[in-house]
């Protein structure tokens, strides 16, 4: 499989600006648990930015949709295999917008950072189940549990966490053009949480 096929296959891929690599985005309002915090006050998903912008435009909605079909497709662990190490950036995020659907989602995405074992992947999730599925990771994956309130403190049963406060924050994004520039944190499993500032 060459690349404009497994560009075709998957969907396509989506380039967030402030990242320092490619990402895939799902439709924000296929999201389990996201669809449901989505109307809770004060929740992070409250004020999603993928239900805004850019995200909501008929092209992009699209897009994601394909890429959603497209997970079912058998070819989907090799196209997307075939695209991320096509890629000269050795870091990868899942998910910009969207999250992680079911069990088999999940285990085709550890099977595809298997087959990309010099990339760093980081997929942020709000999706608890998961975690028992983190014994079977593979170990170029980070997945940061995502604390469902603003202000709320990590989840401290989780090896690596992402939170949102008014207060503080560990992400050095807004002081650098809101872009990741060198820091790679996100996708450091030796980072236990992350404290994104609201915005």
């Amino acid at each position: 499989m060459n690349t404009k096929e497994a560009w075709a296959l998957v969907g396509g891929l989506s380039k967030p600006s402030k990242m320092p690599g490619w990402a895939i985005g799902l439709p924000a309002a296929e999201c389990k648990t996201g669809k449901k915090l989505v109307n809770v006050e004060n929740s992070v998903c409250s004020g999603c930015y993928a239900n805004k912008g850019c995200y909501v435009f008929a092209v992009v909605q699209a897009a994601q949709y394909r890429r959603l079909a497209a997970i079912k497709n058998p070819y989907w662990v090799d196209a997307m295999t075939t695209l991320i190490n096509s890629k000269k950036s050795d870091v990868f995020r899942w998910h910009d917008s969207g999250d992680v659907q079911d069990p088999e989602h999940l285990l085709k995405i550890f099977e595809v950072c298997k087959n990309t074992p010099t990339k760093k992947h980081w997929m942020p999730t709000r999706e608890a189940w998961t975690k028992k599925y983190l014994d079977q990771k593979p170990s170029n994956l980070v997945i940061r549990f995502s604390a469902t309130m603003i202000d709320q403190e990590a989840p401290e049963s989780w090896p690596n966490t992402s939170t949102v406060s008014t207060t503080s924050r560990t992400c050095p994004a807004p002081d650098q053009d809101n872009a990741c520039g060198d820091c790679r944190d996100c996708w450091d499993p030796a980072i236990k949480n992350i404290t994104y500032g609201k915005h």
